[in-house]
């Protein structure tokens, strides 16, 4: 007997037309990273457009630099996403075949590498505008969380990422390889919804929690404390989630030096458990330090 809810007959295509001879098509994945990141920066203007939210009730930054901060962190994303991928999960492979690495279209990207890259991408870019680094990063922090929950939905739409086999009355019956490959089950497998988990707790929850925070708490008076508050929740939700995610192919091998730490230590994490641990020590850190000089009122 069938159990589980069928998946969704949704395209992974938004639409798609043909010019001159070649077939072009929008994705929902690329619309989501477009939408995410155009609502971030409308989140990010209204921020400093209401100088009574920062300290001394100055924004730390203008409209303007904001829209040239915007050209760094699409940067930022792009290029450390794709070099995270390929130097985390599958350095052997792009070490042998260098020329598909700027191939972005046929997929792969890492989160945490593109998180790198636009910490780079905020930390030149306030260093060169001389303007302060804590407070634009809390401006990123809480304006990357519309990117983050419509990713997630658009991962569930590809039927990629997905969980580990359940019998919970909400599992899903993704379609291809998902649906077949449950050790000892003769029905369509139903699996967790993992990327709706992480849509929920890395962009819906930590979103609002960062947006309460800063317009009913204070806390954008207090530089770094929404930075840290961001990265020990995406941490903690990453790690929470991964115990119902099915690890990706590149899951901790011997191949890999991180995944070779690992299993000399026998601790059993996915590579994404190993990634968000940093975050999480790092965000409590910064959260002490920054209650630590001037706290708001938090």
């Amino acid at each position: 007997m069938q159990t589980g809810i069928p998946f969704p007959d949704i395209s992974p295509e938004v639409f798609s037309i043909s010019l001159f001879g070649r077939e072009f098509a929008l994705r929902w994945y690329a619309l989501a990273f477009i939408v995410g990141i155009l609502a971030g920066w409308r989140v990010a203007l209204a921020l400093v457009k209401r100088p009574g939210l920062w300290r001394d009730n100055v924004a730390p930054a203008t409209p303007a630099q904001l829209e040239n901060l915007l050209t760094w962190i699409i940067l930022g994303v792009i290029a450390g996403g794709r070099i995270g991928y390929v130097l985390i999960y599958k350095p052997a492979y792009y070490f042998d075949n260098p020329w598909e690495i700027p191939v972005l279209w046929q997929g792969g990207m890492s989160f945490h590498g593109g998180f790198i890259g636009v910490v780079l991408a905020v930390f030149f870019f306030a260093r060169s505008n001389r303007i302060p680094l804590g407070s634009v990063a809390d401006i990123v922090a809480i304006a990357a969380t519309p990117a983050i929950f419509l990713v997630r939905i658009a991962n569930f739409i590809n039927a990629e990422l997905w969980g580990r086999p359940t019998t919970l009355p909400w599992g899903v019956i993704f379609p291809g390889d998902a649906a077949q490959t449950c050790e000892g089950v003769l029905t369509l497998c139903a699996r967790h919804p993992s990327q709706l988990y992480e849509a929920a707790l890395e962009g819906l929850l930590l979103g609002s929690l960062l947006i309460y925070l800063a317009l009913r708490r204070g806390a954008l008076k207090s530089p770094w404390l929404l930075s840290g508050i961001f990265f020990a929740g995406y941490g903690i939700s990453r790690f929470l989630v991964e115990f119902v995610r099915q690890p990706d192919a590149q899951f901790v091998t011997p191949d890999n030096l991180l995944g070779l730490a690992l299993h000399l230590n026998g601790w059993g994490l996915t590579m994404g458990q190993l990634l968000s641990l940093p975050m999480i020590v790092i965000g409590i850190a910064v959260i002490i330090a920054a209650r630590r000089t001037r706290p708001g009122t938090v």
